[in-house]
């Protein structure tokens, strides 16, 4: 089994693990690379997600050799049999040790910023790497987890050796790999995208949960997570944002293709999310859906998608009682004006950028939700089309030309702009007396 990336092959890890949903769980990834993948699996599980601190003691001569490892609270674990074979002297164990017990408190900090860890005690707690190579790791891992009173562990990885199991008999209640190939001798050969992770990429990976806000004394009513959008037969991946107090959530129809990374989209929810708007980005399509361009295309499908997702986050607590709006860029306009004309739909606002609205054709003049039309000066095309489009909308509508902007809006302030607009449209119509 090959794994695009870790994000991905934590939400199959995540779907394997589904047996644990709606228990009292806690996911601990090991930093760096088990993060993002234990980030997804907490998304998927709907549970807090935290750091298990380990280090590997690596041979001094071969320094991804592990020779042991070591966790908080004092765990430490020898590979006798590696320490003997590679010559490995006591002093330069305890160098070694000491080194990575340092490195180990900077971390902490680093990561935790003087947050306690989460409390495991009485609780399931599933531990997740990206791999599982000598298991000393994982072994350090597992040990420290249960020195913190966890209830029951659960050492959950994507890929580990056909003999992880005996490795690690007895270490954890339960162990979970998706796959445990012949020919094993490097986790990062089962991964297209491997690439080194640095101390920021984690603490980002934790700012996304829910977990961290609430365990550092932040508002226990603002939401900025990971999640996992329930779009009919399919889960598509998704980011949640929702400050305490916020008068709506915008949901992100992303065009040609992008989805929730679109560094654009995401720019435009920053300034909503600063205005108290929320924010739902996510996927429109599967990544199998997202390689036949047709799909790109199909107005119809990607509207669906949208209204479902609206549905599932309807019934979401943290978007409860709020007004929905649609922010469309290219291709997804069209989508957001088609869901938006939807019998029964209750969307309180649409913002096209750069959009298509041509392309939801007859749906047009059903839409009754307040739609903002904005489109670059120099991108004289699509500038023509939202004209025509504009014409057969009969709700409350307006169009904005950004002045020397193109298609992209990638000449300098012109996003800003786009950020202003939108704000000021969603905030205007989006306020309890609006809705």
């Amino acid at each position: 089994m090959l794994f695009p990336n870790r994000d991905e092959a934590g939400r199959r890890l995540g779907a394997r693990l589904a047996h644990l949903a709606g228990q009292d769980v806690v996911v601990l990834g090991l930093p760096r690379g088990g993060v993002p993948v234990a980030a997804a699996v907490a998304a998927a599980l709907g549970a807090p997600l935290d750091l298990c601190l380990v280090r590997k003691l690596g041979v001094p001569s071969q320094p991804e050799l592990a020779m042991g490892a070591i966790g908080e609270d004092g765990v430490r674990v020898v590979d006798d049999m590696v320490v003997r074979e590679a010559g490995v002297p006591s002093d330069a164990l305890s160098h070694v040790e000491e080194r990575e017990r340092q490195e180990l408190v900077r971390r902490a900090e680093r990561y935790r910023s003087g947050r306690p860890p989460l409390a495991v005690e009485g609780r399931t707690v599933v531990v997740v790497d990206d791999g599982v190579a000598t298991g000393s790791t994982a072994r350090a891992a597992c040990r420290t987890v249960r020195a913190r009173g966890a209830a029951r562990t659960v050492l959950a990885v994507p890929v580990a050796p056909p003999d992880w199991t005996a490795r690690l008999a007895g270490e954890a209640d339960e162990l979970i790999s998706l796959d445990t190939p012949p020919g094993f001798f490097a986790v990062g050969q089962f991964y297209e995208d491997f690439a080194q992770l640095e101390d920021e990429d984690v603490v980002a990976c934790l700012r996304r949960q829910p977990s961290v806000t609430e365990a550092s004394g932040g508002d226990p009513e603002s939401v900025d997570q990971e999640v996992e959008v329930v779009a009919g037969a399919v889960r598509l991946g998704g980011h949640l944002t929702v400050p305490a107090d916020a008068s709506g959530v915008v949901l992100f129809a992303h065009g040609s293709g992008s989805g929730r990374h679109s560094p654009r989209n995401q720019f435009v929810a920053t300034g909503l999310n600063r205005a108290g708007l929320g924010t739902l980005l996510f996927d429109l399509l599967t990544e199998e859906e997202a390689r036949d361009r047709a799909n790109v295309f199909d107005t119809e499908l990607l509207a669906a998608r949208l209204t479902d997702a609206t549905g599932w986050l309807r019934g979401r607590s943290a978007a409860e009682g709020l007004a929905i709006g649609y922010f469309g860029a290219s291709t997804g306009a069209a989508a957001a004006l088609w869901a938006a004309a939807v019998p029964d739909a209750r969307i309180a606002a649409v913002v096209s950028r750069g959009g298509r609205p041509d392309m939801a054709g007859p749906r047009l003049a059903v839409v009754t939700s307040p739609t903002l039309l904005i489109v670059g000066g120099a991108d004289h095309t699509v500038l023509d089309l939202n004209r025509g489009a504009q014409s057969q909308l009969t709700c409350e509508n307006r169009l904005s030309v950004v002045p020397g902007a193109t298609h992209l809006f990638e000449e300098p302030g012109t996003l800003e702009q786009v950020t202003d607009l939108a704000r000021d449209w969603f905030t205007d119509h989006m306020a309890p007396a609006h809705v």
